[in-house]
Protein backbone atom coordinates (compact mmCIF):
# COMPACT_ATOMS: atom_id res chain seq x y z
CA UNK A 1 0.00 0.00 0.00
CA UNK A 2 1.24 3.51 -0.80
CA UNK A 3 2.98 5.43 1.99
CA UNK A 4 1.38 8.64 0.74
CA UNK A 5 -2.01 9.69 2.03
CA UNK A 6 -4.90 9.08 -0.33
CA UNK A 7 -5.71 12.78 -0.47
CA UNK A 8 -2.15 13.66 -1.49
CA UNK A 9 -2.32 11.18 -4.35
CA UNK A 10 -5.80 12.26 -5.42
CA UNK A 11 -4.92 15.98 -5.44
CA UNK A 12 -1.79 15.39 -7.50
CA UNK A 13 -3.54 13.08 -9.96
CA UNK A 14 -6.23 15.65 -10.75
CA UNK A 15 -3.88 18.59 -11.31
CA UNK A 16 -4.89 18.92 -14.98
CA UNK A 17 -8.60 18.98 -14.10
CA UNK A 18 -8.01 21.67 -11.49
CA UNK A 19 -6.00 23.73 -13.97
CA UNK A 20 -8.90 23.52 -16.41
CA UNK A 21 -11.31 24.60 -13.67
CA UNK A 22 -9.15 27.64 -12.97
CA UNK A 23 -9.67 28.91 -16.54
CA UNK A 24 -13.41 28.33 -16.80
CA UNK A 25 -15.17 31.46 -18.12
CA UNK A 26 -17.75 31.07 -15.35
CA UNK A 27 -15.16 31.50 -12.61
CA UNK A 28 -13.07 34.09 -14.43
CA UNK A 29 -16.11 36.30 -14.97
CA UNK A 30 -17.45 35.63 -11.46
CA UNK A 31 -14.15 36.85 -10.03
CA UNK A 32 -14.25 39.98 -12.20
CA UNK A 33 -17.88 40.60 -11.27
CA UNK A 34 -18.83 40.56 -14.96
CA UNK A 35 -20.66 37.22 -14.99
CA UNK A 36 -24.18 37.83 -16.39
CA UNK A 37 -26.75 37.58 -13.63
CA UNK A 38 -28.94 35.17 -15.61
CA UNK A 39 -26.02 32.74 -15.87
CA UNK A 40 -25.28 32.96 -12.16
CA UNK A 41 -28.93 32.50 -11.23
CA UNK A 42 -29.15 29.50 -13.56
CA UNK A 43 -26.10 28.04 -11.82
CA UNK A 44 -27.61 28.65 -8.38
CA UNK A 45 -30.81 26.87 -9.39
CA UNK A 46 -28.88 23.85 -10.61
CA UNK A 47 -26.68 23.93 -7.51
CA UNK A 48 -29.71 23.91 -5.23
CA UNK A 49 -30.98 20.77 -6.98
CA UNK A 50 -27.53 19.21 -6.77
CA UNK A 51 -27.08 19.96 -3.06
CA UNK A 52 -30.33 18.22 -2.16
CA UNK A 53 -29.06 14.98 -3.68
CA UNK A 54 -25.52 15.61 -2.41
CA UNK A 55 -26.95 15.80 1.10
CA UNK A 56 -28.43 12.33 0.55
CA UNK A 57 -24.97 11.03 -0.36
CA UNK A 58 -23.47 12.62 2.76
CA UNK A 59 -26.24 11.15 4.90
CA UNK A 60 -25.54 7.75 3.34
CA UNK A 61 -21.91 8.10 4.39
CA UNK A 62 -23.15 8.58 7.95
CA UNK A 63 -25.46 5.57 7.67
CA UNK A 64 -22.70 3.31 6.34
CA UNK A 65 -20.08 4.49 8.86
CA UNK A 66 -19.24 2.65 12.08
CA UNK A 67 -16.86 5.21 13.61
CA UNK A 68 -18.89 7.54 15.89
CA UNK A 69 -16.81 10.59 14.94
CA UNK A 70 -17.31 9.85 11.25
CA UNK A 71 -21.06 9.43 11.78
CA UNK A 72 -21.25 12.82 13.47
CA UNK A 73 -19.18 14.51 10.77
CA UNK A 74 -21.17 13.16 7.82
CA UNK A 75 -24.48 13.86 9.56
CA UNK A 76 -23.54 17.46 10.24
CA UNK A 77 -22.22 17.88 6.70
CA UNK A 78 -25.50 16.58 5.28
CA UNK A 79 -27.48 19.03 7.39
CA UNK A 80 -25.07 21.80 6.40
CA UNK A 81 -25.61 21.13 2.69
CA UNK A 82 -29.36 21.64 3.12
CA UNK A 83 -28.82 24.75 5.24
CA UNK A 84 -26.50 26.13 2.56
CA UNK A 85 -29.16 25.53 -0.08
CA UNK A 86 -31.79 27.38 1.92
CA UNK A 87 -29.58 30.27 3.05
CA UNK A 88 -27.48 31.11 -0.01
CA UNK A 89 -29.67 29.86 -2.82
CA UNK A 90 -32.96 31.32 -1.64
CA UNK A 91 -31.61 34.83 -2.26
CA UNK A 92 -31.05 34.00 -5.94
CA UNK A 93 -33.74 31.46 -6.86
CA UNK A 94 -37.32 32.55 -6.30
CA UNK A 95 -39.17 29.43 -7.49
CA UNK A 96 -37.23 26.22 -7.02
CA UNK A 97 -40.09 24.17 -8.45
CA UNK A 98 -39.56 25.89 -11.80
CA UNK A 99 -35.92 24.77 -12.09
CA UNK A 100 -35.46 21.85 -14.45
CA UNK A 101 -32.33 19.80 -13.70
CA UNK A 102 -29.83 19.97 -16.55
CA UNK A 103 -28.32 16.84 -18.12
CA UNK A 104 -25.09 17.45 -16.20
CA UNK A 105 -26.93 17.89 -12.89
CA UNK A 106 -28.80 14.65 -13.45
CA UNK A 107 -25.61 12.83 -14.46
CA UNK A 108 -23.60 14.05 -11.47
CA UNK A 109 -26.26 13.34 -8.87
CA UNK A 110 -27.14 9.99 -10.42
CA UNK A 111 -23.48 8.97 -10.26
CA UNK A 112 -23.20 9.70 -6.55
CA UNK A 113 -26.57 8.14 -5.72
CA UNK A 114 -25.56 4.99 -7.60
CA UNK A 115 -22.49 4.73 -5.38
CA UNK A 116 -24.78 4.67 -2.35
CA UNK A 117 -26.38 1.48 -3.64
CA UNK A 118 -22.96 0.00 -4.46
CA UNK A 119 -22.34 -0.16 -0.72
CA UNK A 120 -18.64 0.80 -0.51
CA UNK A 121 -18.29 3.58 2.05
CA UNK A 122 -14.67 4.46 1.13
CA UNK A 123 -15.60 4.86 -2.55
CA UNK A 124 -18.71 6.90 -1.76
CA UNK A 125 -16.71 9.12 0.59
CA UNK A 126 -14.06 9.68 -2.07
CA UNK A 127 -16.76 10.73 -4.53
CA UNK A 128 -18.16 13.45 -2.25
CA UNK A 129 -14.76 14.90 -1.35
CA UNK A 130 -14.16 16.99 -4.52
CA UNK A 131 -17.27 19.07 -3.81
CA UNK A 132 -15.68 20.05 -0.50
CA UNK A 133 -12.10 20.42 -1.64
CA UNK A 134 -12.44 22.06 -5.06
CA UNK A 135 -14.94 24.63 -3.75
CA UNK A 136 -12.69 25.36 -0.79
CA UNK A 137 -9.68 25.78 -3.09
CA UNK A 138 -11.54 27.97 -5.59
CA UNK A 139 -13.29 30.04 -2.93
CA UNK A 140 -10.15 30.64 -0.88
CA UNK A 141 -8.16 31.81 -3.92
CA UNK A 142 -10.98 33.99 -5.24
CA UNK A 143 -11.40 35.67 -1.87
CA UNK A 144 -7.65 36.34 -1.70
CA UNK A 145 -7.54 37.84 -5.21
CA UNK A 146 -10.64 40.02 -5.04
CA UNK A 147 -9.50 43.31 -3.56
CA UNK A 148 -12.84 44.23 -1.99
CA UNK A 149 -16.04 42.27 -1.58
CA UNK A 150 -18.03 45.26 -0.37
CA UNK A 151 -19.42 46.15 -3.79
CA UNK A 152 -18.85 42.83 -5.52
CA UNK A 153 -22.05 41.40 -7.07
CA UNK A 154 -21.17 37.86 -6.01
CA UNK A 155 -19.70 38.63 -2.61
CA UNK A 156 -22.02 36.20 -0.82
CA UNK A 157 -20.88 33.24 -2.93
CA UNK A 158 -17.18 34.09 -2.62
CA UNK A 159 -17.53 34.68 1.12
CA UNK A 160 -19.34 31.37 1.64
CA UNK A 161 -16.69 29.23 -0.03
CA UNK A 162 -13.73 31.35 1.00
CA UNK A 163 -14.79 31.13 4.65
CA UNK A 164 -12.22 29.68 7.09
CA UNK A 165 -15.00 27.59 8.63
CA UNK A 166 -15.63 25.92 5.28
CA UNK A 167 -11.90 25.31 4.99
CA UNK A 168 -11.91 23.56 8.37
CA UNK A 169 -14.88 21.45 7.27
CA UNK A 170 -12.93 20.47 4.15
CA UNK A 171 -9.88 19.55 6.20
CA UNK A 172 -12.02 17.26 8.35
CA UNK A 173 -13.51 15.63 5.24
CA UNK A 174 -9.99 14.98 3.93
CA UNK A 175 -8.92 13.43 7.22
CA UNK A 176 -11.96 11.14 7.33
CA UNK A 177 -11.38 9.97 3.76
CA UNK A 178 -7.70 9.35 4.52
CA UNK A 179 -8.68 7.25 7.53
CA UNK A 180 -11.00 5.17 5.36
CA UNK A 181 -8.29 4.75 2.72
CA UNK A 182 -5.71 3.69 5.31
CA UNK A 183 -7.52 0.41 5.98
CA UNK A 184 -8.82 -0.15 2.44
CA UNK A 185 -7.57 -2.87 0.12
CA UNK A 186 -5.59 -1.92 -2.98
CA UNK A 187 -8.66 -2.68 -5.09
CA UNK A 188 -10.87 -0.41 -2.99
CA UNK A 189 -8.23 2.31 -2.95
CA UNK A 190 -8.07 2.19 -6.76
CA UNK A 191 -11.86 2.49 -6.89
CA UNK A 192 -11.65 5.47 -4.54
CA UNK A 193 -9.24 7.20 -6.91
CA UNK A 194 -11.54 6.51 -9.85
CA UNK A 195 -14.51 7.96 -7.96
CA UNK A 196 -12.56 11.02 -6.83
CA UNK A 197 -11.39 11.70 -10.37
CA UNK A 198 -14.85 11.23 -11.87
CA UNK A 199 -16.41 13.60 -9.35
CA UNK A 200 -13.66 16.16 -10.09
CA UNK A 201 -14.52 15.91 -13.78
CA UNK A 202 -18.16 16.48 -12.92
CA UNK A 203 -17.19 19.61 -10.97
CA UNK A 204 -15.65 21.04 -14.15
CA UNK A 205 -18.70 19.96 -16.15
CA UNK A 206 -21.10 21.52 -13.64
CA UNK A 207 -19.65 25.03 -13.91
CA UNK A 208 -19.23 24.69 -17.67
CA UNK A 209 -22.81 23.51 -18.21
CA UNK A 210 -24.18 26.29 -16.01
CA UNK A 211 -22.25 28.88 -18.02
CA UNK A 212 -23.67 27.45 -21.25
CA UNK A 213 -27.12 27.34 -19.60
CA UNK A 214 -27.30 23.73 -20.70
CA UNK A 215 -30.72 22.40 -21.63
CA UNK A 216 -32.01 19.02 -22.73
CA UNK A 217 -31.54 18.67 -26.50
CA UNK A 218 -35.05 17.31 -27.04
CA UNK A 219 -38.29 17.91 -25.18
Amino acid sequence: MSARRFTEEAWASTEEIRARIETLPFLEQLEAGSLPREIFDNYMGQDALYLTEYARALAACATQSTDPEHIMFWSRAAAGAIEEERALHSTHVVDFSAVDPSPTTVAYTSYELALISAGSLPVLAASVLPCFWIYDDVGTRLKARVESLEEHPYADWISAYGDPEFHELTETAKRVVDELAATASEQTRAAMHAAYRRASQYEWMFWDSAYRQERWPVG
